[in-house]
């Protein structure tokens, strides 16, 4: 995430949110930066970071970490729902079908495709692991997502 993004957000939740802000513990002494709160919680949704693991990099107890995250997904949903989280309306698609017009893809408005690619070499204990039901055979998932603004990869 690019920094000017994060740092909206991050800026946008402690407007709006007491959870979001800096504060004084029993002592007197500052406790966690909004951007220690944030960054706790986009790491556990963007890399599957356990919350326990946040306290070596971060100095974040587990259970402050799972809370930074409950909040930080409540907030976010709160903020943007009406700006982002919607679906697209007419002028949007249309938008996006000029986009791929003009990328030589007329009538995309984004693509997500997966393909099921044998393992030969699959250890025995994962066999039944990677084996799907209707191909019989081990096999690893490849996926490529397309839109107007990225291209990503997979596996």
């Amino acid at each position: 995430m690019r920094r000017p993004l994060f740092l909206r957000i991050v800026n946008a939740l402690g407007d709006w949110s007491p959870h979001f802000t800096t504060r004084k513990d029993a002592l007197n002494r500052e406790g966690l930066s909004p951007l220690q709160k944030c960054t706790a919680a986009i790491r556990q949704l963007a890399y599957g970071t356990p919350a326990d693991s946040l306290d070596e990099y971060l100095k974040i107890s587990k259970t402050t970490a799972i809370d930074c995250l409950k909040n930080f997904v409540q907030r976010v949903i709160d903020t943007y729902d009406v700006e982002y989280l919607r679906s697209p309306n007419t002028e949007d698609t249309k938008c996006l079908l000029r986009i791929g017009e003009g990328c030589g893809f007329p009538g995309m408005l984004g693509s997500l495709d997966c393909k099921h690619r044998r393992w030969e070499k699959c250890p025995i204990a994962w066999k039944g692991q990677f084996t799907p039901g209707d191909k019989g055979w081990p096999s690893l998932i490849l996926e490529a997502v397309a839109s107007q603004d990225s291209l990503h990869h997979s596996s």
